[in-house]
């Protein structure tokens, strides 16, 4: 203990220099304004604190507070990598599988390193744009496709998608929106024409009732669940629907446990109370609506007791919930993957809008349609550009006047087919379609659905370039592997959930030769034979600026120290529009669209009698890369876990804690059982996070028809207990 005491004495003694930079957290879409504190002679960060954003009143959660230090983790990229001839065929030793003498764990990191070889940075950037222009020039540009990162800024959005359309030469771009929001985003662009939030998540103090369905904020914005929970005390009524208990029930006037795949059906039956019982704004409909006789006709096909059967819902709850959003003055709709993320998302989302329509609660304070944004940035990414079917601000990539106007404003004639979505771009891969494919910032190896078929996309390509910060999974495939900079080294700005533009400032300085991934985008294009020069980001951002007309009136300058809300007019006097579509749409009239109930394809049966349902967890972040290098983090949650409910572990034979695998038609995982009735009878749980027990080697790959989204909340699985003790199932990044 005296050995302890004088070495803490003696680290007291000496002074570290220390700066505080303000910026923002780099997780989730809430955007919480935070300040990290910076030992600048050791480049790490010593603490974080929340600071008074508009997003955040001064609040972090487990991530924000204590999820910094994956940026100097040992295992960062530091130099240009290329995988040197001899090494072992792509895909042949996967970071998910566990070897014969390591049963415990995954691969080791340091096993893939000698696959590759360090490179300068002109060889390596040469050798991209080498290659990509040879694949270019003899396939043409519908052979290369880019997958771009919601963890990046407006500006790498922006610059990537420019590069893929203008260099490549095809609309092959997408990124995780495809995996979250994508049904969200196509039924908002098809109803309202934008693809946007309504209203801010605080506003939820100034609504009668909130409609939260198919998330879980607690876990997912535990900042903004924290408003949330602060209006239901105030008297806010709280309508909460899913089909794994949040924790944000606790807290509701109303909980209804849904059957998983049946939202549809629960969105029509309340449909049907609102019209039948005449709880309807007729003017609303009548002057900002198109639709509502065929919706009406529909939904009298869904009367609450029909709904009941088909949800597991008791049919005076359906009433109850109509008639709390029929009476009240304000509501305020959000919702989660659980409404997006299935084969029939944009129907669910359609549904949400075609509630918020009909009850006029769209474009008053305490109203609107809020999709909450998952990564800090898909906002931002979606609204740059980074979607195979819109250039930025949505505008349709197959409109000529739309293309004229771009071919213009880059100088190349652009293509008029829309592109490939993320889960396309890896069948084209297999087929031989795609040869080659540039990812920057994504893992699709870890968070795509059935990553069998994704390892043997990555594997057909002829050419993949990884940009990251780590070797992830997928970069365990690349022929070419660039070093890029965190959240942490970067200058840019950011759209959070609520369609605040923000500024992230550097906090520390890049490690060892990684670049900055604006730059490396500009690199390669430039080596392509196109121009893109730019002197600084804030350049970037005034050419994406301009070719909108969400952001026109922004710029870096203006955003300031607390950033702005888009739209706004005036930014030198004002922070913008929390409320937006007050008078009217970007579309004109809202469009009404009815959706019939149908079940997900892949259904339970004999072999396969459970539903499993993917998500995430409060101390974890999409496929872990970030959080699970943190040591707080990491330490808090280091393995994965399976939910199962006690009444279906008691017939399995199962004990918390006990090994269990889960079989689906794709794949097979062993994981930890923990029993809670959170989870319904006959569903279970695994959270996504875990490379060892990755829960997308189990998931179906069938995607919804107009967002392209697969259905990660539903695919039939066995679930199977082992009857020895076998120790970890999982192992914790070193």
């Amino acid at each position: 203990m005296k050995r302890f005491a004088d070495a803490l004495s003696r680290a007291a003694a000496q002074p570290v220099r220390s700066r505080a930079v303000d910026t923002l957290c780099p997780y989730c879409g809430v955007g919480c304004a935070v300040t990290y504190v910076a030992d600048t002679e050791r480049n790490r960060i010593l603490y974080a604190r929340g600071r008074d954003g508009a997003a955040n009143a001064g609040r972090l959660c487990v991530k924000g507070r204590y999820g910094f230090d994956y940026a100097d983790h040992a295992q960062r990229l530091t130099h240009p990598l290329i995988r040197r001839e001899s090494a072992y065929p792509k895909g042949q030793l996967s970071p998910l599988e566990k070897r014969p003498e390591k049963p415990g764990g995954p691969v080791d990191y340091d096993d893939l390193l000698p696959h590759f070889r360090e490179a300068s940075w002109d060889e390596a950037l040469d050798l991209v744009a080498g290659r990509f222009k040879a694949i270019r020039d003899r396939d043409g540009g519908q052979a290369l496709a880019g997958l771009g990162s919601a963890k990046g800024s407006n500006e790498e959005a922006y610059l990537f998608q420019k590069l893929v359309r203008a260099v490549f030469g095809s609309n092959n771009v997408d990124h995780c929106t495809r995996l979250c929001h994508a049904s969200s985003v196509a039924a908002l662009v098809e109803g309202i024409g934008s693809g946007a939030v309504t209203n801010i998540v605080r506003d939820i103090a100034r609504a009668d009732v909130a409609f939260l369905t198919g998330c879980n904020p607690t876990a997912n914005h535990p900042v903004a669940a924290t408003f949330m929970k602060e209006a239901a005390q105030a008297g806010t009524r709280l309508i909460v629907v899913n089909s794994r208990r949040p924790i944000i029930a606790e807290h509701a006037a109303l909980y209804l446990p849904i059957r998983p795949g049946t939202d549809v059906a629960l969105h029509n039956a309340l449909l049907h109370v609102l019209i039948r019982d005449d709880l309807v704004d007729h003017a609303f409909i009548r002057e900002r609506t198109e639709g509502f006789e065929q919706l009406a006709e529909t939904v009298k096909a869904y009367p609450p007791e029909r709904a009941a059967r088909l949800c597991d819902v008791p049919a005076q709850d359906i009433e109850r919930a109509a008639r709390m959003i029929g009476d009240a003055h304000a509501v305020l709709f959000f919702w989660g993957m659980g409404i997006s993320q299935h084969t029939h998302g944009t129907d669910n989302a359609r549904g949400l809008i075609s509630l918020a329509m009909i009850t006029g609660n769209v474009g008053r304070p305490g109203t609107g349609l809020h999709p909450l944004r998952g990564q800090n940035n898909v906002q931002g990414a979606s609204d740059a550009g980074l979607i195979p079917m819109f250039y930025p601000d949505y505008q349709p990539v197959d409109d000529e006047d739309v293309r004229r106007r771009f071919e213009q404003a880059w100088g190349v004639q652009l293509s008029p087919q829309p592109g490939l979505t993320v889960t396309e771009m890896i069948k084209a891969a297999r087929s031989g379609k795609v040869r080659g494919m540039y990812i920057l910032g994504e893992n699709p190896f870890v968070s795509d659905p059935d990553v069998n078929k994704v390892r043997e996309g990555l594997t057909n390509l002829e050419f993949l370039a990884v940009q990251d910060i780590f070797l992830t999974e997928t970069a365990e495939f690349a022929d070419v592997i660039l070093p890029a900079s965190s959240f942490m080294e970067k200058t840019g700005s950011y759209t959070n959930t609520d369609r605040r533009v923000q500024l992230g400032s550097p906090v520390l300085d890049l490690p060892g030769e990684a670049r900055q991934d604006w730059e490396l985008i500009c690199e390669i294009g430039r080596r392509m034979g196109f121009a893109m020069e730019y002197g600084s980001v804030a350049q970037v951002f005034d050419e994406f600026a301009a070719a909108t007309r969400a952001y026109a009136t922004l710029s870096h300058t203006a955003l300031g120290a607390r950033g702005r809300w888009y739209p706004c007019a005036d930014p030198e006097h004002s922070e913008g529009d929390p409320i937006v579509f007050q008078d009217s749409f970007p579309s004109g009239k809202a469009r009404l669209v009815p959706a019939r109930f149908q079940p997900a394809e892949e259904q339970p049966d004999a072999d396969y009698p459970f539903v499993l349902s993917t998500g995430r967890v409060l101390e974890h972040w999409h496929t872990g890369t970030m959080t699970r290098r943190s040591r707080a983090l990491d330490a808090i949650s280091p393995e994965g876990f399976m939910e199962v409910h006690p009444g279906d572990a008691r017939s399995l034979g199962l004990r918390d804690g006990d090994v269990a695998t889960v079989r689906s038609r794709r794949g097979e995982v062993r994981i930890r059982a923990r029993i809670t009735d959170a989870v319904l009878p006959g569903t279970v749980f695994i959270p996504m996070h875990f490379r060892e027990a990755c829960a997308n080697l189990l998931t179906d790959p069938r995607i919804d028809p107009d967002g392209k989204i697969p259905g990660f909340k539903f695919c039939a699985v066995s679930v199977q207990a082992e009857r020895c003790d076998v120790g970890v199932v999982s192992a914790p990044h070193r």
